[in-house]
């Protein structure tokens, strides 16, 4: 019997993005499938929408705004499954997205997390920002993907397609082994939005699990759907989130080297910024920095005891991405030497 996929979109106020894409999630092909929409408490019509045009799409109904990792967290002990796929709700799928992706972790017990590709709704062709053809990190803790560094953003034309092990799998598309879910405490609720899924894979990761994309699926990301991209506030959870992330899981050393050396580059931001008269972003990196430290001893108690140096792990630069990029010009993916 194939294992059991619950297909968790989280929501709040999303009814625009619910209209346009839950049509393509109920058409999904795989037997052993249950479709559920955890609602952050919206304030719009989404729950009426829901009650009366997918009366068999379970709802459930969180009483707050928990964000994206607390919200997932809370509505994910209420849903049992042998594996959790965590979708956006600005995410187009095609039909056959989920068993290619279920059958590549059935293979191998060691993998516990996945993505299909993430491309772009707007322009099929193109990948999306948020995960593209699986995620990477250099060794300061910058993120970037198989097709996408920074914000240059590469055509899929199948240069991409091998199932290579990576360093995170996107939040828009998150297929994860449920056991393992539980066994790591699902997502870090303080860290609200953005960066969890890489903290999750991170955790992952330090315990010896492998985290893959599995390029044989792809799904259709708008991206921004929820906050956007030239907000403020995401670009304070950006650089906070960053911070968070390196702090709890680099050995201790390596975390007190390399999170000095990224306040340091936050700092030539926050002057880039400025320099542009975009102050309510350099605020932003001030208020980063400012929670960070306020955090620092709640973060370190969450530190596992079981950490490995961030060269060993696989999907790792061993450089920096930023000087491959604004120093030597290397804007795509296949013309990085690791």
């Amino acid at each position: 019997m194939e294992p059991s996929v619950a297909v968790v979109i989280l929501n709040w106020n999303g009814k625009s993005f619910l209209e346009r894409f839950l049509p393509s999630v109920t058409q999904s092909k795989y037997g052993n499938l249950q479709i559920i929409v955890a609602d952050n408490a919206s304030t719009d019509d989404s729950i009426s929408f829901l009650a009366s045009t997918y009366p068999d799409v379970r709802v459930i109904v969180n009483d707050e705004n928990y964000g994206f990792a607390e919200g997932y967290n809370r509505a994910l002990t209420k849903v049992n499954a042998d594996y959790f796929v965590l979708l956006n709700s600005d995410v187009e799928v095609p039909e056959n997205w989920i068993k290619p992706v279920i059958d590549l972790m059935q293979s191998d017990e060691k993998i516990a997390a996945a993505q299909p590709k993430i491309k772009w709704q707007q322009n099929k062709q193109s990948f999306e920002y948020a995960g593209a053809a699986g995620g990477f990190i250099d060794n300061y803790g910058f993120t970037f993907c198989r097709g996408r560094i920074f914000d240059r953003l590469e055509e899929d034309h199948g240069q991409y397609n091998s199932d290579l092990p990576i360093f995170w799998a996107s939040g828009a598309a998150f297929f994860i082994k449920s056991k393992v879910w539980k066994e790591v405490g699902g997502l870090d609720g303080d860290l609200f939005a953005h960066m969890e899924e890489i903290d999750l894979c991170w955790r992952l990761k330090n315990k010896g699990y492998a985290v893959v994309c599995c390029t044989a699926a792809e799904v259709y990301h708008v991206g921004g759907g929820t906050l956007d991209a030239s907000s403020p506030f995401k670009s304070y959870l950006n650089f906070r989130n960053n911070l968070i992330i390196m702090q709890k899981n680099l050995p201790f050393g390596e975390a007190i080297y390399k999170v000095f050396i990224r306040l340091w580059v936050d700092l030539a931001a926050w002057f880039q910024f400025a320099l542009k008269g975009k102050f309510a972003f350099a605020f932003s990196i001030n208020k980063a920095h400012f929670q960070f430290f306020k955090r620092f001893f709640r973060t370190a108690e969450k530190r596992d005891k079981q950490q490995v140096p961030l060269h060993q792990h696989q999907g790792v630069l061993q450089g920096s991405i930023v000087w491959r990029y604004f120093g030597k010009k290397i804007g795509k993916f296949s013309d990085i030497s690791f």
